[in-house]
């Protein structure tokens, strides 16, 4: 998981100035939403599948994917073929999270899912951190191309480790091409409903960041556009072990709430960013917020998910994930007009949907019942 984030994130700072090169700069937001979008559609067909032919499987198609599309980029002379290239490349996060997700949710046992997923997650976000972090100082050294082939390179060395990884579905079976066919209980797993609403609603704030913290960092004469993640990275490896523990001892609901709160506060803060440090402050101050509700939804979704559907449920709670970072990129395309004066009414925007899931876990805790 460490090599594969890092594969697709490395891209994401270098690709507003990439699409902007092409003539593109106002379609910056759908750099991340056709990725998403594809990543979305993807999630049922993953979901059934993984919980038919095996995890591992599923794995192998989205690294496929993304070592095939990260070559394809410097090919790119259109808009509109890049973005079709954002678009194909985003069934690798719509198929390996979810194999992957799903065999971590089998191995791990329920009273030890918090601070197991914390663990899981903990790599996730270096992958983030490690890709976004690094992604001008490859450009500098190797050129644009250059980064397009290291993403690949981390893919195939993703593809190796995995090699060794056990399969945890008992009897998985043959691929069919019947197995493609998805039935209405296929799409979508009701029972993590609560978990589908509250990853929706703070990844929405995840869009509005992946599209805009390059460019904040451009307007504050940052050279490195994934400074933001350098620092997100640090403070959220630092509380994700601890915060996964902790759902484990107070409830998944509770920790959330705590989480949620900070997101919200993180939102508006990076919104009134006007110099370095307090962009840098935010960015450690969005990073304690994910890291407390990421490991925590992981867990949740794992708890509410039924064992036979698994993959589903992850496909579920991805599916969330995905549509949640497209419409906060979308919004962000709404709203931003490429100038500094418009950042601000964005990030009020992500405060809002962050502040919705409080009031949202609030009437949770208070009026439903939970597995946790």
């Amino acid at each position: 998981m460490l090599f594969f984030t890092t594969s697709y994130n490395l891209l994401i700072p270098e690709m507003n100035h990439f699409i902007s090169n092409l003539g593109g700069a106002g379609y910056k937001g759908m750099i991340i939403g056709l990725f998403t979008l594809s990543a979305g559609i993807s999630r049922p067909f993953s979901g059934k599948l993984a919980d038919i032919i095996g995890r591992k499987k599923v794995m192998f198609v989205g690294m496929a994917v993304c070592m095939v599309v990260s070559l394809i980029y410097p090919l790119s002379t259109s808009v509109w073929f890049f973005l079709a290239l954002r678009f194909v490349h985003g069934f690798s996060t719509g198929f390996f999270p979810t194999g992957s997700t799903a065999l971590v949710t089998d191995e791990l046992p329920g009273n030890v899912r918090g601070s197991g997923m914390g663990l899981y997650g903990t790599f996730i976000s270096l992958g983030i951190g490690i890709g976004q972090g690094l992604s001008s100082t490859v450009t500098n050294l190797l050129t644009t191309d250059g980064l397009f082939v290291t993403a690949s390179l981390l893919a195939i060395f993703s593809y190796i480790l995995s090699l060794k990884i056990q399969e945890t579905l008992p009897n998985p079976q043959k691929f069919k091409w019947s197995f493609l066919k998805i039935k209405k209980d296929e799409v979508f797993e009701p029972a993590v409903i609560p978990v589908f609403i509250v990853m929706f609603l703070s990844a929405s704030c995840s869009g509005v960041i992946f599209v805009l913290s390059p460019d904040i960092a451009t307007y504050l004469k940052i050279e490195n556009k994934g400074w933001f993640f350098l620092f997100y990275v640090v403070s959220t490896i630092a509380v994700r072990l601890f915060t996964g523990r902790l759902s484990d001892r107070i409830g998944r609901r509770q920790t959330l709430l705590i989480g949620m709160i900070l997101l919200s506060i993180s939102m508006v803060t990076i919104g009134f960013s006007d110099s370095v440090l307090w962009f840098t402050l935010s960015a450690v101050l969005f990073g304690v917020a994910t890291g407390t509700t990421s490991p925590t939804i992981f867990a949740w979704t794992a708890d509410l998910s039924p064992d036979h559907r698994r993959g589903i449920g992850a496909g579920t709670m991805f599916i969330a994930l995905e549509f949640g970072i497209l419409f906060g990129s979308l919004v962000t395309g709404s709203i931003y007009n490429n100038t500094a004066d418009s950042v601000l009414n964005v990030f009020l925007f992500g405060g809002s949907m962050a502040f919705l899931c409080v009031a949202y876990l609030v009437w949770h805790l208070l009026f439903r019942k939970s597995a946790t």
